[in-house]
């Protein structure tokens, strides 16, 4: 009994050094826990020339050790004068190495996302985040290094003509590569207690796409601070800015806020 009660302690103790893996702009290898259910509710826009934004219902549940399933709907003004309803994309997440050791641990993961969207396609970047309806899938690393983790994907985009008759221009992109490079960095608290301490986590995120053959690309930058309480409430803030832009699109200096609430063990 006693082996059993220190085991549950040390896997409590390890789990808050995972916060840091919790990237907001984009997804690492590992999972959320089995039979664990996230709720989110997220805003992002941009302020010029006009205040445009849009706003993502997202829940999370966790299949299994080694499979987890998203399900998001989507509204925006992006291309409207008011907020309207714009469809939605179901996303999921297959880890296929797990490498564990004391505070740290390797992961890795293929991805795949599909979206189905009703907007007019007027941009060069394709993202099925609102915007084109399409399919992603990719692969994902991630190395937690005790309070520092550090996660890269590389993924293909494929885009559809959207629903209600909006075909994709003549001369637009069908094809896109996505890459991101993040690391994020637990710094409260110093030193862990129990659950209900507050984490707040640092993170800088490298955002870039690239449509082939057609000289369209981009770079941003997205730093990020979010806010951990009581282990199951999450507050996230992040702004990203181009390092350098050569694309038509609506994600360059955005604005993201982000609230998510996570039950366990259901």
């Amino acid at each position: 009994m006693k082996s059993i009660l220190l085991a549950v302690c040390l896997t409590a103790m390890a789990c808050p050094l995972f916060a840091q893996e919790l990237y907001v702009n984009t997804e690492p290898a590992s999972n959320m826990a089995t039979n664990s259910l996230g709720l989110r509710l997220e805003n992002q826009g941009y302020f010029k020339p006009d205040f445009k934004n849009r706003s993502t219902f997202e829940g999370m549940y966790g299949l299994s050790r080694s499979v987890m399933v998203h399900g998001s709907l989507y509204t925006s003004n992006y291309y409207s004068s008011g907020q309207h309803f714009e469809g939605g994309s179901v996303y999921a997440k297959l880890r296929f190495l797990s490498v564990d050791t004391v505070q740290q641990h390797f992961r890795g993961a293929v991805f795949a996302k599909f979206s189905s969207i009703d907007n007019p396609i007027v941009n060069q970047e394709i993202t099925l985040e609102g915007d084109n309806s399409g399919l992603q899938s990719g692969l994902v690393f991630t190395q937690l290094l005790h309070k520092l983790a550090l996660s890269g994907s590389v993924s293909y985009l494929r885009a559809f003509a959207n629903r209600g008759g909006y075909d994709l221009p003549v001369g637009q992109a069908r094809n896109a590569a996505a890459y991101t490079l993040s690391g994020g960095y637990l710094l409260l608290p110093r030193k862990y207690r129990d659950y209900s301490q507050t984490n707040l986590n640092l993170y800088v995120e490298l955002l870039g796409k690239a449509n082939p053959g057609k000289g369209q690309s981009y770079l941003d930058v997205a730093p990020a601070i979010q806010f951990i309480f009581n282990s199951t409430f999450r507050l996230d803030f992040s702004y990203r800015t181009p390092i350098y832009n050569d694309m038509e699109r609506n994600t360059q200096n955005m604005y993201l806020i982000r609230l998510e609430y996570n039950l366990f063990n259901l």
